[in-house]
């Protein structure tokens, strides 16, 4: 165990769970407080209410060094404490921090007067300089997280920006030596706003690039071309590089996203600045989120009148539990008149979402029946799908397939008419 800070971690959501369990990884003894009581209870019975791989694993290998608790009280022990509650979005993107400055508050009065704050939760530019304590230290630190990367990002961080109130003032020593204890990433200290602003920015270059990723690929589904074959081409050329967003997908989801386009939006009113082309990426967005529905109306609806259809995948994205903003809900939603049959490896399918929508025990269950099969979301365990199989299954013959997990020879081959993004698509006329 290394003989170092003791670190408080205020708020036990998504954000502030996995980065907990990556410190205790790191060897870091962690005081690990929410108000929940029930929530505490539960995390220090090993069980976890988000889903990210190596979480369970690592919470249990690391349990003498995580503290759950529910008295903030013990937080007076801490050298540092972090406050990092996710911070709710409404669906237009707007966030809502009065949970998280109900946490803050609770840690300025809950520590020692030398112990240093540091709010890793996303905010608004503006935030930490409104919400500083004469005498205390208050910091930012730009989160990194992920959904489905969360712990391996805790665990080996790209860098570190650091907003401060004074940017040319030195680190608090027992802050530093825990980003330390994290490796030798690169530091970037720099006043709130810039941090705060930072964080934002790199997100509206990833929204640049999967803007660009998503219009590219339509333009290769209309004359023949395929956006597979391009994407190397991409990340082969330095200017845009091997980890370039330019998988081609149905839009921005999650929350995270949506929040920062928002903001800029807000702030570009505000103070009287330009920000047409973040309207044009949140309008793209909601476009390429209308494709599946697109493809229903152009391959399936006019040859089969009331289609039975499954969908594999409910949340956002794979390796999470979250359904925030993801298009295989907004799908579902705008299928009301259609009986469909749905799986997902960590959601369960809600009754208020659609009056005739039916729960699956696995994928294959969800192919029986059908006319056509929609793979809503990128969870690997779907790359393993057998198009044969899945034939047999099958009603109809028709695969919607917006992330290309599977092979578009199989399927064809299987006797299956396979539709994915970026490829034009190869279909038969009957449903």
């Amino acid at each position: 165990m290394k003989t170092g800070p003791k670190i408080g971690f205020v708020g036990m959501t998504h954000l502030g769970l996995n980065s907990v369990v990556a410190a205790a990884e790191r060897g870091f003894q962690m005081v690990c407080y929410d108000p929940d009581a029930k929530l505490t209870q539960q995390l220090n019975a090993g069980q976890a209410p988000v889903q990210e791989p190596q979480l369970l694993e690592l919470m249990a290998k690391n349990k003498s060094r995580l503290e759950f608790i529910s008295d903030a009280a013990e937080l007076q022990n801490c050298d540092i404490v972090y406050v990092a509650p996710d911070v709710a979005t409404d669906d237009e993107g707007n966030s809502d921090t009065s949970a998280l400055e109900k946490l803050l508050a609770a840690a300025f009065d809950h520590t020692r007067a030398e112990t240093a704050i540091i709010v890793l939760s996303q905010v608004q530019p503006g935030f930490c300089r409104a919400h500083q304590r004469a005498g205390r230290t208050l910091i930012y630190q730009v989160e990194t997280l992920i959904f489905g990367q969360a712990i391996t990002r805790a665990l080996n961080p790209e860098r570190y920006i650091i907003g401060l109130a004074d940017a040319a003032r030195p680190l608090p020593v027992p802050y530093e030596k825990f980003l330390q204890g994290h490796g030798a990433p690169p530091l970037f200290p720099m006043r709130y706003e810039s941090a705060e602003l930072a964080k934002i920015a790199i997100n509206c270059c990833l929204v640049s690039a999967v803007s660009t990723a998503n219009t590219l690929a339509e333009i290769c589904e209309k004359i023949g071309a395929n956006w597979h074959d391009i994407i190397p081409t991409l990340k082969a050329d330095r200017r845009i590089g091997p980890y370039s967003y330019l998988a081609p997908g149905l839009g921005i989801s999650g929350g995270n996203l949506e929040r920062d386009l928002r903001a800029i939006v807000t702030m570009a009113d505000r103070h009287g600045t330009d920000a047409g082309i973040v309207r044009a990426w949140m309008s793209n967005s909601g476009y390429r989120k209308n494709w599946p529905l697109r493809m229903l109306g152009e391959h399936v609806f006019p040859q089969c009148k009331n289609p039975v259809i499954g969908i594999l995948g409910l949340t956002y994205k794979e390796n999470t539990h979250s359904v925030k903003n993801s298009p295989a809900i907004a799908l579902i939603r705008q299928l009301a008149l259609y009986e469909i049959k749905a799986f997902d490896p960590a959601a369960t399918p809600q009754a208020a979402w659609h009056a005739n929508l039916a729960a699956q025990p696995s994928a294959e269950a969800a192919a029986d029946g059908v006319d056509v099969l929609m793979l809503m979301t990128a969870w690997p365990e779907f790359r393993a799908l057998d198009p044969a199989k899945l034939a047999k299954r099958m009603r109809g013959a028709t695969v919607i397939d917006p992330y290309g997990l599977l092979d578009a020879q199989k399927m064809r081959t299987a006797g299956l008419r396979y539709i994915t993004l970026g490829l034009q698509p190869v279909f038969a006329e009957a449903c």
